[in-house]
């Protein structure tokens, strides 16, 4: 039997609202416990690749969650365009490509000049890097 799309936006909503409370409540516990297993039984490095990795986690889940106002606020649309909202991209990767072909409005200009500031070609560099290899994928050409 066929479900209708209230049935499926139905089951989607609450598939979403159990995987939030879950996150929202064992999130807080298992940073702190990875936190602290990193620091007594690893290396600093290897704390610092941890958190690379959760930041890498929350910047692809913005990218997702944030799609419509980043693609309305950041973005000029044309043919060139790359969208945000990609399950598997980053929001600095979007900046980046954008900046390749000159998509970015005023306010992305802005965000990825203070990314870029704080680490330098970052918009551009998170296109090419590949966190589990830590190597560039492709060398930057700038």
């Amino acid at each position: 039997m066929r479900e209708n799309k209230f049935t499926t936006l139905f089951k989607h909503f609450l598939l979403f609202s159990i995987a939030f409370i879950l996150f929202t409540t064992t999130a807080p516990i298992g940073f702190l416990y990875a936190l602290f297993r990193q620091l007594i039984f690893k290396s600093v490095n290897s704390l610092s690749v941890f958190l690379l990795q959760v930041a890498l986690s929350l910047d692809v889940t913005g990218n997702i969650l944030m799609q419509h106002v980043l693609n309305d606020s950041l973005l000029i649309k044309n043919d060139d365009t790359h969208y945000f909202g990609n399950t598997k991209e980053t929001i600095s990767s979007v900046l980046g490509k954008n900046a390749r072909t000159s998509t970015l409005t005023r306010a992305g200009r802005y965000v990825s000049a203070f990314l870029n500031w704080i680490d330098k070609d970052h918009t551009l560099n998170s296109i090419m890097y590949d966190i589990k290899t830590g190597k560039w994928v492709v060398k930057n050409e700038s």
